[in-house]
């Protein structure tokens, strides 16, 4: 039988290797029967700076990283914007490792909060694995992940300290392609100012 991490104390994984293993193997998790692929990380596991998105979508299904598809190119061009490279500099990751089945016509749907809390536990021993000290909590799945909070638009752009750590909410890229408008006040022009605080505390608490 499949161990939970609900009933293991912490750091009981020695690499983020053998988590990964243990993680695709997953077979009694509530989207396990979805039909749809383990999508854990991409990135660089040395990174300093985490983002954490919601869940896979149908492109991170099939190629089995997350932020791949429309949202994941937009995701890198507004770290590149501000000099992160995306290889080296970030490590990515999901606070759902499944994409959950669409309803109603849709390819996919939202996380439930039982998803978001069965897999929260891995969440959290990646973070430990990989030990970043910057954290960037993309929408509100995310956010209600980590930080137990929900409403994204008044929480972007705050930093929170977490178990030693700088956390900061902004805005899921799937929104920003909904909403292009560069005006001031727009989300697009939000997440240019959230990205550019990002970079200054990146390069303060990292880059020294």
């Amino acid at each position: 039988m499949q161990k939970s991490l609900f009933d293991e104390p912490s750091n009981e994984y020695n690499s983020l290797d053998e988590l990964i293993n243990e993680m695709m193997q997953m077979d009694n998790d509530p989207l396990a029967n979805a039909g749809t692929n383990v999508v854990i990380c991409r990135g660089n596991p040395q990174a300093k700076l985490m983002i954490v998105g919601e869940a896979p979508g149908p492109q991170e299904n099939i190629q089995g990283k997350p932020f791949v598809g429309r949202s994941g190119q937009l995701l890198d061009q507004i770290l590149q914007a501000v000099n992160f490279d995306t290889e080296q500099d970030v490590f990515i990751s999901n606070s759902v490792f499944r994409m959950p089945p669409g309803e109603g016509g849709k390819n996919f749907r939202k996380p439930t909060n039982d998803e978001i809390e069965y897999y929260k536990p891995y969440l959290y021993e990646i973070i430990r694995l990989i030990d970043p000290k910057i954290m960037l909590l993309t929408g509100n799945v995310a956010t209600q992940s980590l930080l137990g909070l929900t409403g994204i638009t008044k929480l972007r752009g705050q930093w929170h300290e977490w178990n030693g750590r700088r956390m900061m909410p902004i805005f899921h890229p799937a929104y920003l392609l909904r909403n292009p408008s560069r005006k001031p006040g727009s989300p697009k022009s939000l997440m240019w100012q959230d990205i550019q605080e990002v970079r200054r505390v990146y390069d303060t608490l990292v880059s020294g």
